[in-house]
């Protein structure tokens, strides 16, 4: 009897493993839970490590936007990534006579569609190495794999690879990562 209950025990301990497996949490981002209920924007503003996004997304106009149904694929550079920028250019571009140049580059880093790192995966291999992406900017950006992780390179040469990937959101997806994607200008 005793038997018996152990072993019902131990199965179900290994079911309710096995469920929250197939449930696993978004990744936290920037210090903060990322919630699969929450849009883009909801999420992106919780994040300690995006806070120049928001600022550019909120200077852009693109707030409603990427608030929307969707579905997106936002590609997140970090704070570190517009600092790496050369200097003054995030404050150029978050000036109001610089707006249109803002939102060109922030679209070049916005997919529409629901891309998750997989089917980024699978495109990449499908294509034989090296996937393009077009952005709801206009940009091509050149999706590859190295040593597992996703990269990036955008229209200047630049390269970013996906730090965070598969952050679900309400309205499509966020995949962090490590540069600022530039469009040609």
């Amino acid at each position: 009897m005793i038997k018996s209950k152990l072993r019902t025990l131990a199965l179900a301990t290994v079911m309710a493993a096995g469920t929250l497996g197939a449930y696993a949490a978004n990744p936290k981002v920037g210090g903060a839970a990322m919630f699969e209920d929450k849009n883009i924007v909801e999420n992106a503003m919780n994040s300690k490590d995006h806070t120049t996004l928001v600022a550019a997304v909120k200077a852009a106009g693109l707030v409603e936007t990427l608030q929307g149904k969707g579905p997106f694929t936002v590609f997140a550079p970090t704070n570190a990534a517009f600092e790496a920028l050369p200097a003054g250019t995030v404050d150029t571009l978050l000036k109001p006579e610089n707006k249109a140049q803002l939102t060109k580059v922030l679209t070049c880093h916005v997919v529409a569609a629901n891309a998750m790192s997989d089917a980024i995966g699978k495109m990449i291999a499908d294509d034989k190495g090296e996937h393009d992406v077009k952005t709801v900017g206009g940009c091509i950006l050149k999706a590859k794999q190295d040593m597992g992780k996703i990269t990036l390179t955008d229209e200047t040469g630049g390269v970013a690879t996906v730090t965070i990937a598969d952050v679900k959101q309400s309205n499509g997806v966020i995949h962090v990562i490590d540069k600022v994607l530039l469009p040609k200008m």
